[in-house]
């Protein structure tokens, strides 16, 4: 009998290193589908404590391949990792949807994006406010393909096993993001790729634009709320017809950047940026 159990450990190891790159997989997998400030080590640790939890739990003889076991069990460890990053409060989220109501209107009161101090008079509260809002949100937001809204760790990963039709839907929603961003003006595009894609700090970017870091977190809310707008208007028109532009120079400019984002590609092109995995496709 003692010489079973080193047998059995022994092969429970066998099979924790035989599938760690699942636990890699798994973990890239959820990283494209996460905000940047999630940590990447965080979440292999938890992978690999859930890989040999599934190892010690697991049965042969119910005639489950082990990779099947432990890939559930893997997400929901990671899953739960998420959970506990997703720390951003109801009041902080509702405080956030405020902001974007009032900016939204100013900017078709005014004909510009208003400025921090004009938004902190619309809402009744101090720039300081808005700036520790806006800070407080972006740990929490998430580029949902729905729209780019914040979201808990349960909406951000969806269940594994997607089926080809679903596959397909979800590999051209990320295609229209990928021209959504392209086709924002310039300083938009910039702050975006520079804050999200390349992972920035904001006080760098702002002194490439030459401007301030205040204007910088501006330029990259409005850019939120354009690159929602211009999704919604291509994938769910049904939510677009909810929220329409007021008419004038600012639905003219919605509109023409719309325009841009369906002419910059069709399903062919959008599907070509990413693998049959979903996962992106370097250029």
């Amino acid at each position: 009998m003692n010489g079973e159990a080193p047998a059995v450990d022994r092969r429970r190891e066998d099979i924790v290193r035989a599938n760690m790159p699942l636990v890699g997989h798994l973990v890239r997998e959820m990283l494209a589908r996460v905000p940047a400030h999630v940590n990447r080590d965080d979440l292999l640790s938890a992978g690999y404590a859930a890989l040999v939890a599934a190892a010690r739990g697991f049965d042969a003889e119910r005639g489950v391949p082990f990779p099947r076991f432990a890939a559930a069990r893997v997400r929901g460890a990671l899953l739960d990792e998420l959970r506990g990053l997703d720390w951003a409060s109801r009041s902080v989220r509702q405080r956030a949807r405020r902001a974007d109501a009032a900016r939204e209107e100013l900017t078709a009161e005014l004909g510009r994006t208003p400025t921090v101090p004009e938004l902190a008079e619309r809402l009744g509260c101090t720039v300081e406010d808005i700036e520790q809002a806006e800070d407080d949100v972006q740990r929490a937001t998430v580029f949902s393909l729905q729209g780019f809204a914040t979201a808990t760790a349960d909406d951000i990963v969806t269940e594994p096993g997607a089926g080809p039709e679903e596959m397909l839907i979800r590999r051209e929603r990320l295609g229209y993001l990928r021209h959504a961003v392209e086709a924002l003006p310039e300083r938009l595009r910039a702050v975006v790729q520079g804050y999200f894609f390349e992972e920035r700090p904001m006080a760098e970017i702002a002194a490439e634009l030459g401007v301030s870091e205040s204007r910088v977190s501006q330029l990259r809310a409005e850019a939120l709320v354009l690159l929602r707008d211009g999704l919604n208007a291509h994938l769910d028109p049904a939510m677009a017809a909810q929220n329409p532009p007021k008419e004038g120079c600012v639905a003219r400019r919605r509109a023409a950047y719309y325009d841009r984002i369906a002419s910059r590609g069709t399903l062919r092109t959008r599907l070509a940026l990413t693998g049959p995995d979903g996962l992106p496709v370097a250029a």
